[in-house]
């Protein structure tokens, strides 16, 4: 039975200073539902911490880039009304983190990469939990790793969604009914009690994952945009914010690059049917949008997203012609790898299919691993310098006139790869990255304009 809960949970940038932390203290305060306030790291910290987890460092520069994570968390304590009452902690915290950078195997060792980038949000919730009782909030730090189990994949664990749903009732649940409970976004930890992570951009998850074991009415995704927009506001000034959203539609739009949201999100929000809202922590009186099961409207276009950063493989052989089960074997290597395809084609004797390769991420290593074992059953062809650009709709397959006005606004361009059919919400291109914003401005003036 859902409750009248609600989870919030707030980015990077809305945490980054003591002035914007203040501004998500008044929205978790003005809503006597927020009794969960789920946070990232604060605004360039993880970006250190990548640094300092994969790149073989003197101890000089390690101290360097210490140094500046220091000088953003001290930024923020210093302004406290009362920072001895936190300061004793985060010198703590200051001194873990040393601890795994200065670990002679930090960079080979995925266990200690994920407790080192979990610092970051455990600082900043530190810090959001004292400035919520300066502004007279009852608050507590709650440490997320007693309830959020996850498997040992450390860097890219999965959640236990029952364990989850069992600890959070047993040491979450008694906790909200006293008081505000700020916690960690991203962070989880293994049945061993080992730290692990939900991999870049979990924070969203961890929230949706915790409304959904405490059976919350709500969640909010509190970030520096207003809502989810038409496209990328950063590609065209015409985009617009969307007032509501299908998890459907939200679901296709963060798989294919819309960076609002997680697309491991939705998954929580649709099993329980919470309702999901996405707003600007800058400027909480303008609205944003909201994500449900059912919509008022459902326009055949919704919105037009990107995906950077892909690899078009194509996998042939002649003996694929009239063979059985060719196609598993290729598809089992992927499995392996537990990498996942975004499109997919298929001829007589070939099959194309997209894997996401964002630099020095460890898909782009796993791709090379998959390369290697693919060209042992068939001959491998590796495209780079993609993206997909995607189309995010309604019935899209039986609407008429639906791909003839998409395909007529992008006549100009070179498609390499077209996916369109398989599912009614989309229609997805692969296209050379250099022309991928011209294609996203083109078809928004189409659509939208």
């Amino acid at each position: 039975m859902q409750n009248e809960l609600n989870v919030a949970k707030f980015g990077g940038t809305s945490v980054a200073n003591y002035q914007v932390i203040k501004n998500c203290a008044d929205i978790v305060i003005n809503n006597p539902n927020t009794k969960v306030m789920v946070v990232s790291a604060a605004a360039g910290i993880t970006n250190h911490l990548v640094l300092l987890a994969n790149t073989a460092l003197t101890s000089e520069q390690i101290s360097d880039v210490i140094e500046n994570i220091r000088k953003i968390e001290f930024a923020i304590l210093n302004e406290l009304k009362n920072p001895s009452e936190v300061e004793d902690k985060l010198f703590a915290l200051l001194s873990e983190l040393e601890s795994y950078a200065r670990h002679e195997e930090i960079n080979y060792r995925d266990d200690l990469k994920d407790s080192l980038m979990s610092m970051g949000e455990r600082m900043s919730s530190l810090l959001c939990a004292a400035i919520l009782r300066e502004k007279g909030a009852k608050a507590i730090n709650f440490d997320v790793r007693k309830v959020l189990r996850t498997d040992s994949k450390f860097t890219q664990a999965s959640p236990d969604i029952s364990n989850i749903r069992v600890l959070a009732q047993q040491l979450l649940q008694p906790e909200i009914n006293e008081q505000i409970v700020v916690t960690q976004g991203f962070v989880g930890a293994d049945e061993q009690g080992r730290t692990t992570t939900l991999g870049r951009g979990g924070s969203d998850f961890t929230a949706a994952l915790l409304a959904e074991a405490l059976e919350a009415k709500t969640c909010e995704i509190w970030t520096d945009v207003i809502g989810v927009y038409t496209t990328d506001p950063r590609i065209t000034d015409k985009a617009r914010p969307l007032p509501e959203l299908s998890f459907e539609e939200a679901a296709e739009m963060a798989t294919f690059g819309a960076k609002v949201l997680h697309p491991a999100t939705m998954e929580p929000a649709l099993r329980q049917n919470i309702l999901v809202f996405v707003g600007s922590s800058k400027e909480p009186e303008k609205g944003g949008t909201w994500i449900k099961r059912d919509c008022e409207s459902e326009p055949a276009f919704r919105a037009i997203t990107r995906r950077k950063d892909q690899v078009l493989v194509t996998v042939k052989t002649p003996k694929m012609m009239y063979a059985q089960g060719f196609l598993e074997r290729v598809f089992k290597i992927i499995a392996k790898h537990e990498l996942s395809v975004d499109l997919v084609t298929t001829s007589e004797i070939a099959v194309s299919f997209t894997l996401d390769n964002p630099p020095n991420s460890m898909s782009e290593k796993m791709n090379k691993e998959i390369l290697v074992e693919l060209s042992n059953i068939c001959d491998v062809n590796v495209e780079r310098d993609f993206d997909v650009v995607t189309v995010v709709g309604n019935n899209m397959h039986s609407a008429a006139g639906v791909s003839s006005r998409i395909f007529a606004a992008i006549g100009d361009f070179n498609l390499r790869m077209i996916c369109f059919g398989a599912n009614v919400h989309n229609l997805s291109f692969v296209v050379s990255n250099h022309q991928s914003e011209d294609i996203v401005r083109v078809l928004h003036k189409a659509l939208f304009e």
